[in-house]
């Protein structure tokens, strides 16, 4: 069973670097009686960039939460901030894309059950009928919208309409083998995680694991970003490796591949929903 998480409030910030930022959020804090349960920042000296995520407990907090944005708002039209609220108690609504490769779905939904990831799963949608067992399974919700290259255009617009239609705060593309348009990322209105089955930015495309097989290479790793209309160039949230051998064959390298996929894949989406990312250009800052 999960621990008992205590409620907090997450603020993310992201502005150019000048003096008194720390000091000022953190007096917002102490001014409406919120205790600092945990503060972490980064400056980038090379585009001054500077990003910060503080977590206060609500406990003794002499504000309402819901009122916290509004209350901030004037700190950071003076530091010109961008800058978002987030409510530990709140449960990410996450759409899941899958399309015949079920691992890294199961162990998702199994992480779920278990309540490592604070979320709800109201829909799995998938181009294919394969992963439908597991949907029932956990009874979720399971949609199938077949796609081809003649039809993916208004595929696309269904896949939008019912991930809508369930309220998704956020996507995760569980090995679901299509690439997203531009205007389906532009419409969906919410963040999209990829897994892609390669240490990114080495072997982009289709059948990396052929790839690094062919070049003879003595890791194999796994990406998690969020989706850009730019294939496997998106912003990266978490990568692992593994060592390979002479021994190992393409079977092997996907074998061990999946393990890594599945573990990547978790803490990416575990960072996501607990605020720790913040994307600046191409980059992130990734908060432990």
């Amino acid at each position: 069973m999960a621990a008992t998480r205590k409620d907090s409030v997450v603020i993310l910030i992201h502005c150019k670097d000048r003096k008194g930022i720390v000091a000022r959020v953190s007096g917002f804090i102490h001014d409406f009686g919120g205790n600092i349960l945990d503060s972490d920042h980064h400056t980038d000296e090379e585009t001054n960039d500077f990003l910060m995520r503080m977590e206060f407990a609500t406990e003794g907090l002499q504000i309402p939460p819901d009122e916290i944005s509004a209350a901030f708002a004037p700190i950071a039209k003076v530091f010109e901030m961008r800058y978002e609220v987030h409510h530990s108690s709140h449960r990410t609504r996450v759409g899941m894309l899958v399309s015949k490769q079920d691992h890294c779905l199961a162990d998702l939904l199994q992480r779920h059950r278990r309540d490592e990831l604070h979320i709800d799963i109201p829909v799995i949608i998938s181009n294919h009928d394969t992963c439908a067992e597991w949907a029932h399974l956990f009874k979720i919700p399971f949609v199938i919208l077949p796609v081809t290259k003649e039809t993916k255009p208004q595929q696309e617009q269904q896949v939008v309409s019912t991930l809508k239609s369930h309220r998704a705060e956020l996507v995760v593309m569980a090995r679901y083998m299509q690439i997203l348009s531009a205007d389906f990322l532009a419409q969906i209105g919410c963040p999209v995680i990829n897994i892609h089955h390669s240490f990114l930015p080495a072997f982009i495309g289709a059948n990396p694991y052929r790839q690094a097989y062919e070049r003879g290479v003595k890791i194999i790793g796994a990406t998690a970003h969020y989706a850009t209309q730019d294939l496997d160039e998106g912003p990266i949230i978490e990568q692992d490796v593994i060592r390979v051998g002479h021994r190992d064959t393409v079977d092997d390298l996907v074998r061990k591949g999946r393990d890594l996929e599945e573990i990547v894949l978790a803490r990416a989406v575990r960072r996501h929903i607990e605020h720790r990312v913040l994307v600046y250009g191409k980059k992130t800052v990734v908060f432990d």
